[in-house]
């Protein structure tokens, strides 16, 4: 038995993206993992050769007859999954060597947590993205958009397998969201603040690639979380109710409020204006 299992579809990668990435978790300071990499009926057999030429013990590589999809792949490789936590990872990106570390102590710490994730860093950039890190936060932007990085998370599988929750390919390419939609009835979530995760943004990854789709699906979602929350949808639309109010009353013409993936900051002559308890605040003025 392992502690962590790091679940990784691939189909058709880009070699040199699929080294990096399968490099970033064999080089954990974590050990007590296993490392499942599924090939998706990939048609480009450099694939499999790419993953073959690592001789690591906890590489468990699953090569399958019939594309599944992503969701429906995802899916299998919880079924094959012997670990308590699943850390979600994606065959282009590149986990920072403390990320399972840190994610599997902090669920260790907060049982009552079942997904949690991390501050992200874009490859090749100076950009990172800072996400809402406590339950209430995440929540409410639930309720707008997707607050997680998916394949910089890890999910406590008993919360899963307990509810009979999985990836629905019916909300696929924003399978995520429609996972963190179920799962918001059954557990809590947070994001650490540090940066553990970078992530590749280039036209060929699906954000880009099937964006119509992504959205159509995302709407679909919303509307599940607000027939589902009513209480929670209307509050969290009051809140960003009022942030635009504040804005457009502008009683100071140097006052500046700002919001961005729901981290919402004032600045006053630049400076941090002590207020307000309604805003959280940045100094530093975080992406």
């Amino acid at each position: 038995m392992v502690k962590v299992s790091v679940l990784m579809p691939v189909y058709n990668t880009d070699e040199k993206f699929l080294r990096r990435a399968i490099e970033s978790i064999l080089e954990q300071t974590y050990h007590d993992f296993e490392f499942l990499i599924m090939n998706d009926c990939s048609s480009d057999p450099r694939v499999e050769e790419v993953v073959l030429s690592y001789e690591d013990k906890r590489i468990r590589y699953i090569k399958n007859s019939n594309n599944l999809g992503i969701s429906g792949a995802r899916n299998k490789l919880i079924e094959l999954a012997r670990g308590e936590y699943l850390a979600v990872m994606d065959h282009d990106d590149v986990s920072l060597p403390e990320r399972l570390q840190k994610e599997a102590d902090y669920l260790d710490e907060h049982p009552e947590i079942g997904v949690v994730g991390c501050a992200v860093r874009y490859i090749g950039t100076s950009k990172f993205r800072r996400l809402p890190e406590d339950d209430n936060e995440l929540r409410e932007a639930l309720v707008f958009y997707s607050p997680f990085c998916h394949p910089a998370t890890m999910i406590r599988k008993f919360v899963l397998q307990k509810n009979k929750i999985a990836y629905e390919a019916a909300f696929s390419p924003a399978e995520d969201y429609a996972l963190w939609s179920r799962l918001m009835g059954v557990t809590k979530f947070a994001n650490l603040p540090e940066v553990l995760f970078e992530y590749r943004d280039y036209a060929g990854n699906t954000t880009h690639s099937q964006k119509g789709k992504m959205q159509a699906a995302t709407r679909r979602i919303q509307q599940n979380i607000r027939q589902t929350y009513p209480e929670l949808w209307k509050a969290a639309k009051e809140n960003a109710d009022w942030i635009k109010r504040i804005k457009l009353f502008g009683f100071l013409p140097f006052l500046t409020i700002r919001k961005k993936h729901q981290i919402k900051e004032a600045k006053l002559f630049g400076f941090v204006p002590l207020w307000s308890e309604k805003i959280k605040y940045s100094a530093g003025g975080g992406k």
